[in-house]
């Protein structure tokens, strides 16, 4: 109850984009004082060969350059996934690129992979690790550079790949965020096989999973899945943010550009999941991220076939201790 006064009172006053850094600052100065640590974990999940605390995951995109990793671990998520990082830093898109929509309990983001490139975040999460204090699984999720064309995608992802994935517990590769010009159109199968090829060259023994949007046909999605089963990838992350609007109820915002993350996207988030569960055979992994903000929500995802679920939007709209009130035996 605090934090929603606090967040209806100050934080919907603030830009959004200064008020994500304002919390990126607060949670690393607590960490940094020893004032959030993790506890003890209360459940194990063998899945993907990696042991996970609990199943729910902070989504791609709230911590792009690996420096929350602990932080969010301290307040309850049992792995983090960061990024968007592309093989060179880029500034991202121009501001303003962050939008509430509290009436929808939802945000569009038009970021564009800002990040500070795969060089500068491997050497980081490899310092993390020397570190030898205990961690959440640690997933990286991969792009391509804005300006490198689609001709040489490969390339950026298989670089990305071979930076990151000795510091990775797991890679993402991110063809589907709405963001990046042209980037969508990779998720069509004759672009994706050489892509998913680099990564899965350069990966080594570390799992690869895909990322997909939730505005693909399903005929689209069963070729997609077909070919992540062929290349023996180790899963599908299902969904990413959409372009669709037509479930919005009118607000200030609705008609920003960008990806639309939040409520609004669990009814097709949902149908994804049931979807790709019927695709895949059962030892590969589904990760299911969108609209997840309660924990039914969570508990739904799981029983629906998810071996793990990814919030973003919940944790901004409810507050620092959304992951453990979901996972919370």
């Amino acid at each position: 109850m605090l934090y929603r006064f606090f967040f209806r009172v100050i934080f919907t006053k603030l830009d959004p984009e200064f008020a994500h850094e304002l919390v990126v600052t607060v949670l690393r100065a607590l960490s940094a004082m020893g004032l959030i640590r993790a506890g003890k974990p209360r459940d194990s999940s063998s899945i993907i060969g990696l042991q996970f605390e609990n199943r729910l995951g902070m989504a791609a995109g709230f911590d792009k350059n690996g420096i929350l990793i602990k932080p969010l671990h301290a307040l309850g998520f049992g792995h983090v996934e960061i990024g968007t990082v592309t093989p060179l830093p880029q500034p991202g898109n121009p501001k303003p690129r962050l939008f509430r929509l509290p009436k929808n309990r939802s945000l569009i983001n038009r970021m564009g992979f800002n990040n500070e490139g795969a060089v500068a975040v491997a050497a980081r999460i490899s310092k993390l690790r020397e570190s030898n204090t205990r961690l959440p699984v640690i997933g990286v999720n991969i792009g391509k550079n804005k300006l490198t064309t689609q001709e040489h995608a490969a390339d950026d992802y298989g670089f990305a790949a071979m930076t990151l994935a000795p510091v990775a517990d797991y890679i993402v590769v991110n063809v589907s965020s709405p963001n990046t010009a042209g980037l969508r159109d990779l998720q069509q199968v004759k672009e994706l096989q050489p892509i998913l090829s680099a990564v899965l060259s350069e990966a080594g023994t570390v799992p690869v999973l895909l990322k997909i949007a939730p505005d693909l046909a399903d005929a689209d999605i069963e070729a997609i899945a077909a070919l992540v089963v062929e290349l023996k990838l180790a899963g599908i992350v299902a969904t990413n943010t959409t372009i669709a609007r037509d479930q919005l109820d009118s607000e200030s915002n609705t008609d920003q550009s960008g990806g639309l993350s939040g409520k609004v996207l669990a009814e097709r988030s949902t149908e994804v999941l049931k979807l790709i569960r019927k695709l895949l055979p059962s030892q590969m992994t589904v990760i299911s991220v969108g609209g997840v903000f309660g924990k039914a929500d969570y508990t739904a995802r799981i029983s629906l076939g998810a071996d793990l679920v990814q919030g973003y939007t919940g944790f901004v709209y409810e507050g620092p201790f959304w992951a453990k009130r979901l996972t919370a035996q």
